[in-house]
């Protein structure tokens, strides 16, 4: 897959492509329906498969100080966009200048003179331009006007539920990954650099990589089996498995939110390394303990029941 920052510019070879519109956070199975359309458009058109997305997500955007909320990263989503056959990934810089762009200057600048597009696919519920003031229905009479075909799909479903990130991040802060992943078509997984930590962990015989979540959702607090994916030399990961604490600390009265993973069987350093986190399951909600045997003795507990339901995926 080919990454191109910005609509403008794009070479010869990313032009014309049937471009697939959104935040894609997350990458779920809605947002598969909507790639799976556009790969269909693609093929009828003999186009390349193209998607436009957003950095920052609007909603960072437009909303600054709101919780975090990402799902996944630029750089996760890239990778699952890639897996999911996509040739080229149009990443637009969602800043003022592009935010002020009205429904008909975003379809004549960006969707037909900056990638020059012969289809555009997206969700029945996709919104664009200052005020979010485009539809479905102006984008359709945009195409028409400019010479792009659009198609709009309809809600993909889970039962009753439409597939929708909002859904699946509550399913996440409800302690829910594994009905997280059945909404998203693979694991939640987030992905950081090893920070330095005060080293407890190693001290008690756990040692533990430390990430900070930063812009991601905040899922429950609390203790989780989990994968962890070093990061190899060719940007593949090297799955393990781990069990990972999520919360403040509260037996050593700290408050900030850390995510501290330890890898089951392993030795080495990791500070530094990029280190993918992959939620499996929930175990028990974090709490204080009385000192660090009762800690260590639940710690203990805690990664052999990551063991037992590691071995059953």
């Amino acid at each position: 897959m080919q990454l191109h920052l910005g609509y403008e510019g794009v070479p010869p070879a990313g032009r014309g492509a049937a471009v697939a519109l959104g935040n894609f956070d997350g990458v779920h199975l809605g947002h598969r329906a909507v790639l799976d359309a556009a790969r269909t458009e693609a093929a009828r058109l003999g186009a390349p498969l193209g998607v436009l997305t957003f950095e920052p997500h609007p909603r960072s955007f437009f909303q600054p100080d709101a919780p975090p909320f990402r799902l996944t990263s630029p750089r996760t989503k890239a990778d699952l966009l890639a897996a999911a056959g996509v040739d080229w990934l149009y990443q637009a810089s969602f800043d003022r200048a592009f935010a002020a762009h009205d429904p008909e200057a975003f379809a004549t600048e960006v969707l037909r003179d900056g990638l020059g597009a012969s289809a555009v696919i997206c969700g029945y519920d996709f919104v664009f331009g200052k005020g979010r003031l485009g539809n479905t229905k102006v984008l359709e009479a945009l195409g028409k006007r400019l010479g792009f075909a659009v198609t709009v799909v309809a809600p993909a479903r889970n039962g009753d539920a439409a597939y929708s990130s909002t859904v699946i991040r509550g399913l996440l802060q409800d302690g829910k990954p594994r009905e997280a992943a059945e909404m998203l078509g693979h694991r939640w997984t987030i992905e950081g650099e090893v920070r330095t930590g005060d080293a407890r962990g190693r001290t008690i015989g756990f040692p533990t990589a430390n990430i900070e979540l930063g812009p991601f959702l905040v899922p429950a607090l609390g203790v989780y089996a989990v994968r962890a994916g070093l990061e190899a030399a060719d940007g593949s990961h090297a799955w393990r498995p781990a069990v990972a604490n999520l919360g403040r600390r509260p037996t050593f009265d700290k408050r900030d939110v850390l995510l501290e993973v330890h890898l089951i069987d392993f030795q080495g350093d990791l500070y530094g390394r990029r280190l993918w986190v992959e939620f499996v399951e929930y175990i028990r909600p974090e709490r204080k303990f009385s000192g660090l045997d009762a800690l260590k003795a639940q710690i203990s507990a805690d990664r052999d029941k990551a063991k037992e339901i590691l071995t059953t995926i």
